[in-house]
């Protein structure tokens, strides 16, 4: 969830001068884009090691403020792969905002 609320955001709001998104840079954002955005490839697949690195370093609490945005759906973000990605990298056993 907290992924695919920052790709929403970084889609609404371009990530300027290098700057981050609740620590999660443009390209770890978009590293993790196949796996939140229902895209029927990569279903069932461990996320890549990029997109692990970038939630890893990602300011999770952070994220989960833009949880309930309403822009998810309207970027196409599946809330519930989101909200996986964490536990899918294995970084936790389990993760809610």
């Amino acid at each position: 969830m907290i992924v695919a609320i920052l790709l929403a955001i970084a889609n609404t709001m371009m990530l300027v001068n290098g700057q981050s998104l609740c620590h999660m840079t443009k390209q770890g954002l978009k590293a993790c884009e196949p796996y939140v955005s229902g895209d029927s490839s990569v279903n069932g697949q461990k996320p890549s090691d990029a997109c692990c690195s970038a939630i890893a370093k990602a300011d999770l609490q952070c994220l989960c403020h833009y949880k309930d945005s309403g822009l998810l759906s309207f970027y196409g973000i599946d809330p519930n792969q989101a909200m996986e990605l964490p536990v899918n990298c294995k970084l936790m056993d389990s993760f809610h905002c």
